[in-house]
């Protein structure tokens, strides 16, 4: 079965930084396209960050500069890089997996960004 466990999600300052990671069991990870996503109290889920089989990336214009999306396919492994944090940025971030019309999701880690 395929699953997904975020990490490193917490308390940090505005202006702080952060790294999130995503490990995958239970697949070829490196045929899937990994994603993270967030969503903060009452908004919709929203893309963050996107990488692609052949390293391709694309970001949210709210985190353009700021996040960075890597992915290290023989530790099955998908990471965020947070810096520059804002209140905005509060939000449960979600990683996905995904592969043609097959998606999997994880549980949500908490990045809470406060003084």
């Amino acid at each position: 079965q395929v699953q997904l466990v975020e990490s490193g999600g917490g308390l940090v300052q505005p202006g702080g930084s952060l790294r999130l990671s995503c490990v995958v069991s239970g697949n070829i990870f490196s045929i899937y396209t990994m994603g993270w996503y967030r969503q903060g109290p009452g908004k919709q889920r929203e893309l963050v960050a996107q990488i692609s089989t052949d390293g391709g990336t694309n970001y949210a214009d709210s985190v353009k500069g700021r996040f960075t999306i890597s992915r290290d396919n023989a530790k099955r492994t998908v990471y965020l890089q947070m810096s520059s944090l804002k209140p905005e940025d509060t939000a449960v971030y979600y990683c996905k997996a995904h592969r043609t019309v097959l998606a999997y999701w994880g549980q949500g880690t908490q990045v809470t960004v406060s003084s």
